[in-house]
């Protein structure tokens, strides 16, 4: 073999560029060894660039903003009631997704899922030529890739963050299953309005859970998720319509290439024609009641799950599944609205300003919150729950609870004896003025009164004498009740009105007054107290929340409260009796308008501050309250002078309400008669009444009014003299509500 000479190896190149020997373009040309060597450079370069990059990448955390949720509260029909939260997104297990809706988006973005690592290079290529010759809009991304660019990158067209979706997909490909990465897709995607996830565009589109989705309806929603700013109003333009349409056909098709639809199930959808979505309006926030709705739902919620807290609810992903009624809820506030419209004329009339109803009504078999109303609505500014706030006197809608404790524990009625049996029968001395004496004989004071003594008072000076507690209670007279509050004792009342479901921060402290109605409860534990009576002594706490589920799955704490035996059915059944003539012959004859067998309590607190009525039939238990409070100036008025009256009672305006409520409430149900009460044997009677102790027998009922209150008017709060019929006041300078003297509170 011949060697190179020295000169021929001084002259040689390491590469021979521009070629040696070579004349005009060859010169310049590259050979053939040449350009393989570059290639084969190139390519090793950018397979160890791309290695590099794939080893250093890592998996971001996912974008804060993608695990924002919303909370979803449904009515107890189980459509929703109202959502809240930042971001209209709800995840679902994809196990929760139907197999044919699933097959849905796969066939329209991704046929290969099952089978690609994460990228798809060829349905790269193949969606640019197919869009390049005037084709339908073909995702060149695969699913993994679309779940990246939403849970963990940005939407920016970039060719860094393209290559970065790249790595990151391929490495998701290898650490996640393809039903986790599915999942992730189905819950990031957005459809158009405002719908983030399949859950949330099921709601918006259709208005059903994910669940019911039917292959037809997926078919639009996987065409909506790549132009959702026009399929959005799929419903209305017609542009919008037809393009949708064309969609949906072609991936209805290629469900049908893909071998996941038969062709007679292709041709059944397309006899059903297009699957046109509801109609989409902007939301308003929360509307009417759902405001007082939602905020009783997330107290329940979070006081029965301690994981639920204020944070992780801001994070959203809950479903909270209530009890309220939607018809009767909106039966509710119509008996409101025309009640004040009737009765109320704040634009002539400033004491009719600020005047506040609240409502609440429960199921006394179950406890179920069907209805409450709250106040006049977020919309108006007005946050407080007027059902469930404490603070507002119940004047004599509580006696109903000293007799249950009166007839469950008796009565001391002589200091030193034994305590006494106690009917309804039995007679107190009902006379204006009385002084009280405690369980030791002793007179009950009053550093306010002159004598130092307590004179109790019924706002009116009609010697009743000894009357019978049934009449006592008819007919609201104080006296009777107050000393026999104070002979049963202060802690067999409060024991019994715990039992019934009153909160013992709700409960006012030893006094006189506390007997006829100082206490405070809310109109929904009014509510629930009473339903004790009408379900024969069975207390069903009431509840709001049924179910609640996160991220599809059911958290614990949410099973009904158990009815429990709170009084024995012979007291709560003599009760209601006692409560029948209250609406037969009493204060709250108004409420005979309902035309049914119920029961209920007129209430009027010292000084007018608040007005109630609570009643009830075997169904239904509803509770209203009636005061008035300014907003700047959080203080209960007066109600003197409302709607024209010169005192606002009880039986007026909220057993007014009651009776249009419960009408509308009862609608279609049987008129169900309460239980027949048993006799509870012989009662004794206070000392001093000038008769033998009574019968052991209820009072017999002949249906006939007894003084019956005219226009639902408490007769002992009627003054000697003066006009029993309604009569315009002037309107009273508001005022702070005073400690009660226990002199008026009925």
């Amino acid at each position: 073999m011949r060697r190179a000479t020295p000169e021929e190896r001084q002259g040689r190149r390491w590469i021979d560029y521009p070629r040696r020997g070579g004349t005009g373009p060859r010169r310049w040309l590259p050979s053939v060894r040449q350009l393989l060597a570059l290639f084969l450079l190139f390519f090793g370069c950018t397979t160890a660039a791309v290695g590099y990059a794939y080893a250093t990448v890592t998996i971001p955390d996912p974008n804060p903003r993608t695990l924002l949720q919303n909370n979803v509260y449904y009515w107890s029909d189980g459509t929703v009631m109202a959502t809240d939260g930042s971001v209209n997104r709800q995840n679902v297990p994809v196990s929760q997704v139907p197999a044919g809706v699933r097959w849905d988006f796969i066939a329209a973005e991704n046929a290969s899922f099952y089978t690609d690592p994460g990228i798809d290079p060829q349905g790269i290529l193949r969606a640019v030529f197919h869009m390049a010759e005037g084709g339908s809009v073909q995702s060149g991304s695969t699913i993994t890739q679309q779940f990246v660019k939403n849970t963990y990158l940005d939407q920016s067209q970039t060719v860094s963050r393209k290559l970065k979706e790249l790595l990151i997909s391929t490495k998701i490909g290898a650490a996640m299953g393809k039903q986790q990465i599915l999942q992730g897709y189905l819950n990031s995607c957005f459809f158009g309005r405002q719908a983030n996830g399949i859950q949330a565009a099921a709601r918006m589109y259709y208005g059903v859970p994910v669940q019911k989705l039917n292959a037809s309806q997926g078919a639009f929603l996987a065409a909506a998720v790549n132009e959702p700013s026009l399929f959005q109003h799929a419903d209305s333009d017609p542009t919008a319509k037809a393009k949708a349409k064309a969609r949906w056909s072609w991936v209805l098709d290629r469900m049908v290439k893909i071998g996941k639809l038969t062709p007679g199930q292709r041709a059944r959808y397309a006899a059903a024609g297009f699957p046109t979505p509801r109609k989409w309006t902007l939301g308003s926030g929360l509307p009417g009641q759902t405001g007082y709705l939602v905020q009783l739902a997330r107290s329940y919620a979070q006081a029965h799950n301690r994981s639920i807290t204020d944070g992780s609810l801001s994070r959203g992903g809950y479903q909270i599944h209530t009890t309220f009624d939607r018809k009767r809820t909106a039966g509710l506030a119509r008996a409101v609205a025309k009640v004040r419209a009737q009765r109320l004329d704040p634009a002539h009339r400033s004491v009719d300003r600020n005047v506040q109803v609240g409502a609440s009504s429960v199921d006394p078999r179950t406890g179920r919150i069907l209805a409450v109303y709250g106040g006049s609505g977020f919309g108006h500014g007005h946050y407080s729950d007027n059902a469930d706030t404490t603070g507002i006197p119940v004047g004599s809608t509580f006696k109903p609870i000293v007799l249950a404790a009166a007839l469950q524990h008796r009565a001391v009625l002589k200091p030193g004896e034994p305590p006494a049996p106690i009917t309804p029968a039995s007679k107190f001395n009902g006379d204006d003025g009385i002084k009280i004496k405690d369980q030791q004989g002793n007179y009950v004071t009053d550093d306010k009164d002159p004598t130092g003594l307590l004179h109790q008072h019924n706002d009116t000076r009609r010697r009743w004498g000894y009357i019978t507690l049934r009449k006592a209670m008819e007919q609201s007279v104080n006296t009777p009740y107050v000393q026999l509050g104070e002979d049963v004792g202060h802690p067999n009342v409060v024991s019994t009105a715990q039992a019934l479901g009153l909160r013992p921060d709700s409960l006012a402290a030893p006094s006189a007054g506390f007997y006829i109605g100082t206490s405070t409860p809310s109109a929904i534990r009014m509510a629930g107290a009473y339903s004790t009576f009408a379900a024969s002594g069975m207390r069903a706490t009431p509840y709001s929340v049924t179910k609640v589920t996160h991220n599809g799955s059911a958290l614990p704490g949410f099973t009904a409260p158990a009815p429990v035996r709170a009084l024995p059915s012979a007291i709560a059944d003599n009760v209601t009796d006692v409560l029948r003539g209250v609406i037969a012959k009493g204060t709250g004859t108004k409420a005979q308008a309902l035309g049914r067998t119920a029961a209920g309590k007129t209430g009027t607190t010292d000084d007018y501050h608040s007005a109630w009525f609570v009643g009830y039939t075997r169904q239904l238990a509803t509770s209203v309250v009636l005061f008035r409070e300014d907003p700047a100036h959080p203080q209960l008025q007066s109600l003197v002078g409302v709607g024209g009256l010169q005192k606002v009672f009880g039986g007026d305006i909220p057993t007014d309400i009651w009776t249009r409520y419960m009408t509308d409430a009862l609608t279609g149900l049987p008129d169900t008669p309460f239980p027949t009460p048993v006799s509870l044997g012989h009662g004794t009677n206070e000392p001093g009444a000038p008769t033998p102790s009574p019968s052991p027998t209820p009072d017999k009922k002949d249906g006939k009014t007894d003084r019956p209150g005219r226009d639902g008017r408490d007769p002992s709060d009627a003054k000697p003299g003066k006009k029993t019929t309604p009569t315009p006041a002037p309107t009273p300078a508001p005022t702070t509500l005073p400690k009660c003297r226990h002199h008026k509170c009925r």
